[in-house]
């Protein structure tokens, strides 16, 4: 079982064996996890409960997951949020896209374990710190 104060990561992928894959993946490397298959409901839950870093395939059924990061840099509650696209997409439009969206990293499908598991760590440590609410 993962240590409480371990970081959540935050899963979207509609694929239930990369999905399966990722969530064993990060809970064996000691980090909570929680998913959704949408791109709907995965900006929900991340607005509902706000993760450490987002994993973000790009397509997914309802909402792609370019507009699930959109959305999440255009809330303050989201915005700080480091987050990873993880695709089969390859194409040099697509990374810019990321970028351009506010993407922290981009991997392309399929990815090893160590890849996988580095990037993680590396959205941690580039994770900014979440607003500061001020009350007057």
């Amino acid at each position: 079982m993962a240590d409480p104060r371990a970081p959540r990561i935050f899963i979207a992928e509609d694929d239930e064996s990369i999905l399966d894959l990722l969530v064993t993946r990060m809970r064996i490397a000691g980090y909570h996890t929680s998913q959704e298959r949408n791109g709907y409901s995965a900006l929900e839950a991340i607005k509902r409960a706000p993760p450490n870093a987002c994993i973000l395939d790009v397509n997914m059924p309802g909402m792609d997951g370019f507009t699930v990061l959109k959305r999440m840099r255009a809330d303050p509650l989201t915005a700080h949020i480091p987050v990873l696209i993880l695709t089969a997409r390859r194409a040099p439009d697509d990374i810019k896209t990321a970028i351009r969206l506010g993407a922290t990293d981009y991997l392309t499908k399929p990815f090893n374990d160590e890849q996988l598991l580095a990037r993680v760590a590396r959205l941690l440590r580039k994770r900014a710190e979440p607003p500061k609410v001020v009350y007057v």
